[in-house]
């Protein structure tokens, strides 16, 4: 479980320490950065998948989602006796991200290219990475080491170089993630590639997740819900069935679902209410219907993963449903670490109830995102690695 998130020079964080549990509620008013710490955990993921540099290039590049403020705001400056300035800047720019658990930690810190006449000088680079054992980074515990274009990795009280001509805009995820060679890479690069974002569930009228699709055994919903009536079917058959049943009825009394198998090899769902003759197709029902459904498939997943991040996922449910996703959403954290993002009260409230629960209220001041009354002691230790 990851137990800590670091985020440096991100958007309107400036440097924001995230203490994290099994349930974790992300709150707060609109514009206070919760969407930047979801964005910066995508971020993070993406560093394992090959993606980082895209990502940011999606984002604007590196200079628009840098964080925009001044170097440092001073004790001064928070108690308005002075205006709010910047001046030449003495550190280097860099954007860096990271995260650790009981056993492990990893950070990446992104940068701007040496001036060269390349088309693609305005890329960002990755300047260094560091993996270490423990839940914070000492040099004594790293274990793994990528400056520039090198990667070292411990042996004993030796370093060994594994590569020394990585290019910068691939991490070393890409690079040397070798079970039996660099097991530490191999190990942090499986787990954040087995992390889950949903927050793209299609809902539309012409949404596949209504039309009948080719079904084959999916213990893991597609991120946008394409594959929702075979991933069902799939929890019906290796799944926890009874949770499903339980689950719907929760949110719809006396109702039912039910996966048909037409004879192409195609699967649809049909959803039986109380009081109706016939079963209602995906193309009839409501968007807050088929969100619900969409939920529950990822949420009782037969494969459950190391962190599931939903951002949102009160959208278009109606008041009513966010009890029983609550309850849906606690259950699963029984087993897998989950991330909810919500302006929902009444799913926010519902969720707090839980012992599971670990609230985070997020703020803004002097446009900077901060943990609600989060004090010196309260943040979980953490140093970054010495800047390139």
């Amino acid at each position: 479980m990851i137990t800590t998130l670091s985020i440096n020079n991100y958007r309107s964080v400036q440097q924001l320490l995230v203490p994290l549990g099994a349930l974790n509620v992300i709150t707060g008013p609109n514009g206070c950065g919760k969407s930047n710490l979801y964005r910066s955990l995508r971020l993070l993921a993406d560093t394992a998948q090959g993606g980082v540099i895209n990502s940011l290039a999606s984002e604007g590049g590196l200079e628009s989602t840098f964080w925009a403020g001044p170097e440092k705001i001073t004790e001064r400056m928070r108690r308005g006796e002075v205006p709010i300035q910047g001046g030449p800047r003495k550190g280097v720019m860099r954007l860096r991200l990271g995260f650790s658990g009981e056993d492990f930690g990893y950070s990446v810190s992104l940068g701007l290219p040496s001036p060269s006449p390349s088309a693609f000088a305005l890329d960002p680079e990755i300047k260094r990475e560091c993996i270490w054992a423990g839940p914070f980074f000492r040099p004594a515990s790293l274990l793994v080491d990528r400056n520039g274009p090198v990667i070292k990795v411990r042996n004993g009280r030796k370093w060994e170089v594994q590569a020394n001509h990585i290019n910068g805009f691939d991490s070393m995820f890409d690079q040397v993630a070798d079970p039996a060679a660099t097991p530490e890479i191999f190990h942090i690069r499986e787990t954040i590639r087995n992390w889950r974002f949903y927050d793209h569930f299609r809902t539309d009228k012409d949404a596949p997740a209504r039309q009948a699709q080719l079904g084959t055994r999916t213990p893991v919903l597609h991120n946008d819900g394409r594959d929702v009536a075979a991933a069902l079917q799939t929890i019906r058959e290796i799944g926890d069935h009874e949770a499903l049943n339980a689950t719907i009825s929760d949110a719809f009394p006396g109702a039912s679902l039910n996966i048909l198998r037409h004879e192409n090899g195609r699967f649809s769902i049909e959803f039986h209410q109380e009081g109706l003759l016939r079963p209602l197709k995906g193309a009839e029902l409501s968007d807050g219907t088929l969100r619900y459904i969409l939920l529950a498939a990822a949420l009782l997943t037969p494969r459950p993963p190391l962190l599931m991040v939903l951002n949102e996922p009160e959208t278009s449910l109606h008041p009513d449903l966010l009890p029983a996703l609550a309850r849906l959403i606690v259950r699963a954290s029984e087993k897998t670490q989950v991330w909810v993002v919500s302006h929902a009260s009444r799913l926010i409230s519902a969720l707090n109830d839980s012992e599971l629960c670990h609230a985070i209220e997020l703020d803004k001041q002097l446009g900077q995102t901060e943990i609600l009354g989060q004090q010196l002691l309260d943040r979980p230790a953490w140093y970054w690695p010495d800047s390139d």
